[in-house]
């Protein structure tokens, strides 16, 4: 097993130095975490699946354009990602209400909404990520107006494009969190998106049931949270032939 460099670690994620300037290598855990950390948990395979969705769903953005960190897969739990500036923002996009937006509103969880919302909350662990305006974004210098502009519209452009492909396979994607960095290439910036999109990070319905396919099983003790994750990569065609197999992690330099 080589032997990288850990620059980070996260709920969910391992992040290395990469083998070329400029890259990364994205390490998927089994670690499963809710409510700022309060519930902890492993979910076994979790990680080799959400790479393979999340590669999925990467490249299908990539081919229509949407420029995102994704370069490949290197292996069941790796994947190869540009480096990035991470802007200190979680996105979120929501077509139908669920989880803190039911809470917050006092609007019953499944309700359609008239049209797709965005919010943004502040990455910030110890304080529980509160939600922010775009006021508190550009007072504080986490994004500028433009900035803001961009990552509206690709996140509207993901949901699109997500929500039809999942429609395709009788799912229905709910809600779902998105982080975006600033790429460099010479004096050019641009906007990207980076992170995931897996199971973890969306809450994907059953069309037919409305049966929960995603990480809210592990939050409300619902029980299946791998044959979840299992279903969903079924239905889009990537689920590792054999299911998830383990694979131990690569050693750390220090």
């Amino acid at each position: 097993m080589s032997r990288r460099r850990q620059l980070y670690e996260g709920k969910a994620k391992v992040l290395f130095e990469g083998p070329e300037p400029g890259t990364l290598v994205q390490y998927f855990k089994d670690d499963a975490t809710a409510f700022n950390n309060q519930k902890r948990g492993v979910i076994t395979g979790k990680g080799v699946l959400n790479n393979r969705i999340s590669e999925y769903l990467m490249t299908r953005l990539n081919e229509i354009g949407v420029p995102t960190h994704f370069l490949r897969r290197l292996n069941m739990r790796e994947q190869l990602v540009k480096e990035v500036e991470i802007i200190p923002l979680e996105v979120v996009v929501r077509n139908v209400a669920a989880g803190s937006l039911s809470t917050r509103l006092g609007i019953q969880e499944g309700t359609a909404l008239p049209r797709s919302i965005v919010e943004f909350y502040y990455k910030n662990d110890q304080l529980g990520d509160p939600m922010v305006t775009e006021e508190h974004i550009t007072c504080f210098g986490w994004a500028s107006p433009p900035e803001i502009d961009e990552i509206m519209s690709l996140a509207l452009r993901v949901n699109d494009f997500l929500s039809g492909l999942f429609l395709g396979v009788g799912i229905r994607l709910v809600d779902f969190k998105l982080e975006f960095g600033r790429y460099w290439e010479g004096e050019e910036m641009r906007i990207i998106l980076a992170d995931e999109i897996s199971p973890d990070s969306c809450r994907l319905w059953d069309l037919a049931t409305n049966d929960k396919m995603d990480k809210d099983r592990f939050r409300r003790d619902l029980g299946n949270v791998a044959e979840a994750y299992q279903e969903v990569a079924r239905r889009l065609g990537i689920l590792p032939e054999g299911g998830p197999r383990d694979m131990k992690g690569p050693a750390i330099m220090q």
